[in-house]
């Protein structure tokens, strides 16, 4: 469905004459909808053991959101520089970009939800290997001691 936005915003700056403001627009477009795919990617790259996603790859995904979210900022100052500067000459276009900044708001929303999101998941990786590492700290001295025990009891029965 972004990309389907992504398309209907490309094909109305084409239709549209095409100023500075709507070419750097475009641009800015063009450069989010690669930042959108190398996110997917990033998304699907599960680098852990048994296939599962480690923490360096939502780490990864999340800066990929991060920069995603840094250019929605970048499209919608532009957007909001546009509507005011066509407002004075076309009252339709000004709502035509009132419902592509409403989209893009809404989109930066979403981002901001998966980020917190994906952070969160982080901070339950972190939390979830604590149990293991003193578990196996715990078996470690144990083992120690038991290894221990049994050597004096040997040397005691010699």
């Amino acid at each position: 469905m972004k990309t389907h936005h992504l398309l209907f915003l490309c094909s109305l700056l084409l239709i549209s004459s095409l100023s500075y403001g709507q070419a750097k627009l475009e641009k800015l477009l063009k450069e989010r909808e690669i930042l959108h795919l190398e996110w997917q990617e990033s998304e699907n790259k599960k680098s852990g053991i048994f296939g599962n996603r480690t923490k360096k790859d939502m780490i990864e995904s999340n800066t990929w959101l991060e920069r995603i979210l840094s250019k929605d900022n970048q499209i919608m100052e532009e957007l909001k520089m546009l509507s005011s500067i066509e407002s004075a000459e076309l009252g339709q276009a000004k709502e035509d970009y009132k419902n592509i900044a409403f989209d893009c708001e809404r989109e930066v929303q979403i981002l901001k939800r998966n980020l917190e999101e994906q952070k969160a998941q982080v901070l339950d990786k972190t939390s979830e290997r604590r149990p293991f590492e003193w578990a196996s700290l715990i078996l470690f001295f144990s083992s120690i001691f038991l290894g221990y025990w049994v050597y004096k009891l040997k040397s005691a029965q010699t």
